[in-house]
């Protein structure tokens, strides 16, 4: 089982690390790729195919026009995760040109930035998750100690 992480330009690779993090977590193998709907179409019908072959799904990082997500989900039948990153309108173009996807080309959105690849990649770890029992009992974990940090965080209130 393994995730494409990909985005329009390297400037975005924090945002890429950040999703990757999360999928090393569950030991989840990925694979990072560059390239730009518009500067390398040609490239991302590749990687889009690539995909298709060899990953069950890709999270793609966009800012600016955030073409990327919904070009690469033209080109492939697996499941894209758009992440829209901030850019001179703060992002809001980026997720609303992933969150208006036409028709028949499905692209998932998530939240602008870090957080939303960090989504991008337990939504992905969710979707691996559906046919593997142990990703799912780790997953369980994974919300068990989250929540148990957080009560940690209210100790003194409970006692």
């Amino acid at each position: 089982m393994k995730i494409a992480i990909v985005a329009g330009s390297k400037s975005d690779r924090e945002f890429m690390d950040a999703a990757k993090e999360i999928l090393d977590k569950f030991d989840i193998e990925s694979d990072m790729f560059i390239t730009s709907a518009h500067r390398s179409p040609n490239l991302t019908k590749e990687v889009a195919k690539k995909v298709d072959d060899e990953y069950e799904a890709a999270i793609v990082i966009a800012g600016l026009s955030a073409a990327l997500p919904g070009v690469f989900a033209a080109y492939t039948q697996k499941p894209v995760l758009g992440v829209p990153v901030a850019s001179d309108l703060m992002g809001l173009d980026a997720l609303f040109s992933i969150a208006q996807m036409p028709r028949g080309i499905p692209v998932a959105s998530f939240g602008i930035g870090k957080k939303g690849a960090k989504n991008a990649a337990l939504f992905a770890v969710r979707i691996l998750a559906l046919k593997d029992n142990e990703l799912m009992n780790r997953l369980v974990e994974n919300a068990k100690e989250e929540e148990e940090e957080i009560r940690q965080l209210n100790k003194d209130a409970f006692d």
